[in-house]
């Protein structure tokens, strides 16, 4: 596939290059090789389910009863609202963005080649996982209970894939991550806990038009946004770079200090 190439080729490049600055995060075949690997396999069977996915069917629909959601999420198909849907569009794009902020500072962009595999991986396994779990699960959308709704619009096999929210889970991955590298790179940052706000908030949102949008339910918010906010976290925790051991050893000759990976 297209992106399992290009993941591929960041991290050769990656590999390749020396930098010279002392890097936050590291690589490793074995361990990069597998994740890669779930990102293929959960996109490629993912994306094989979905060829075999039928459309709703008039009669369905036609069989279909509020009452068989249950309590929590059964509000939700009262919610229809293209607006909405438009809205969440734009937050979803929005955070694809927050990974490339880590050009403007130098100490980042020095890094940025480790940190472009890095946000690779977290964006496949997200991706991967979502549509993978969205194409066994078959969870009807809330829009499809509801009368407002177009007929076109509940007849496709689009109106089956409700479980769990992909806006929300790779807007979670994104922020999180971001947050995660910011305070990695910058511990004693005064805007860590801003970041950290931000990256909390803009997922949330996301799901919570996607509700008014009548395209999930809470829990599939829920779920995306618990799955996105632990892959975005995980990933570059699993990189980082043990901190060094620093020992210092006197004597009436001087003072040795010895650093330990």
């Amino acid at each position: 596939m297209k992106y399992f190439k290009f993941l591929a080729f960041i991290l050769i490049l990656t590999s390749c290059v020396q930098i010279h600055a002392q890097s936050i995060y590291e690589l490793n075949w074995k361990k990069d090789g597998g994740l890669v690997a779930l990102a293929g396999v959960s996109t490629g069977l993912g994306l094989y389910l979905r060829t075999n996915l039928a459309d709703l069917t008039v009669a369905d629909l036609g069989i279909l009863n509020t009452n068989q959601v249950n309590s929590f999420d059964r509000f939700a198909t009262k919610y229809y609202s293209p607006k909405a849907d438009k809205a969440s569009d734009i937050f979803w794009a929005g955070t694809h963005v927050f990974p490339f902020l880590f050009l403007v500072h130098e100490k980042s962009r020095k890094d940025i080649g480790k940190i472009a595999a890095l946000y690779g991986e977290t964006f496949f396994i997200t991706t991967g996982l979502t549509l993978l779990v969205k194409t066994t699960v078959k969870r009807n959308r809330p829009f499809v209970y509801n009368p407002a709704a177009p007929l076109a619009k509940k007849t496709t096999r689009n109106a089956r894939t409700a479980f769990f929210s992909g806006h929300t889970s790779i807007s979670a991955a994104n922020t999180f991550f971001a947050a995660k590298v910011f305070a990695d790179y910058y511990p004693d940052s005064k805007w860590k806990s801003a970041v950290w706000t931000t990256a909390a908030i803009i997922p949330a949102i996301t799901g919570y038009l996607r509700i008014r949008a009548g395209k999930h339910f809470p829990t599939d918010t829920i779920t995306g946004y618990a799955l996105g906010a632990a892959v975005g976290i995980l990933i570059p925790h699993l990189h980082k770079k043990k901190m060094e051991k620093v020992s210092f050893y006197g004597g009436h000759n001087g003072v040795l200090v010895q650093v330990r990976f």
